[in-house]
C-alpha cells in the first residue's frame, strides 16, 4: 500500500472523527451555553477541546513532514526563492505598518500596546498584499489560457 493511500485514509478517519464530534458538540449546545452562563465549569467539552488539539497536532506535524520531504525531493533553488519572497512581503508589511493607538480597546477594556498594534498592522497589509498577488495570478493564468486557444 502505497504512502498516499495511507495518507487518504488517515484523512478520512480524521474527517469522520471531526464530524461525529462536531455533531456531539452541536448536540450539547444549550448545556454549555446555560453552564456557562451560571458559571459553571463545562467539562463536557474538555474532553472534545483536548481531542481537538492531538488531531491539531497530528496534522501539523504531518504537514511539517510532507513539507520537508516536498523540499528535499523538488527544486530546492525555487522552495527558497518562494520564501525569500514571502518573507520581503512580511518586512515590507511591518514597515509600512503603523504603531498608531487609535481604535478599539480590547475585550478586557485594556488599550492594545504599540508593538502589537504595527504586528497586527503588518498582518493585515501582508494579507492585502498577497491576496492581490493571488487575484493578479489568476487573472493572469485566465488571460493566458483564453490566448493560448
Amino acid at each position: 500500500m502505497g504512502l498516499h493511500k495511507i495518507i487518504k485514509i488517515v484523512a478520512l478517519l480524521l474527517a469522520v472523527v471531526s464530524i461525529v464530534f462536531f455533531v456531539m458538540i452541536l448536540n450539547l449546545g444549550d448545556t454549555i451555553e446555560t453552564s456557562f452562563a451560571a458559571g459553571d465549569d463545562v467539562t463536557s467539552v474538555t474532553w472534545a477541546i483536548n481531542i481537538a488539539y492531538i488531531m491539531l497536532g497530528l496534522v501539523l506535524l504531518l504537514v511539517l513532514v510532507f513539507v520537508v520531504k516536498g523540499i528535499f525531493a523538488g527544486d530546492i533553488k525555487k522552495t527558497l526563492m518562494s520564501v525569500g519572497i514571502f518573507l520581503v512581503i512580511g518586512v515590507v508589511s511591518y514597515v509600512l505598518a503603523s504603531d498608531s493607538l487609535q481604535g478599539l480597546p480590547l475585550n478586557d477594556g485594556k488599550m492594545i500596546s504599540p508593538s502589537g498594534s504595527k504586528w497586527v498592522g503588518a498582518g493585515i497589509i501582508s494579507f492585502y498584499i498577497l491576496a492581490l498577488l493571488a487575484i493578479a495570478a489568476m487573472v493572469f493564468s485566465g488571460i493566458k489560457n483564453l490566448t493560448s486557444r
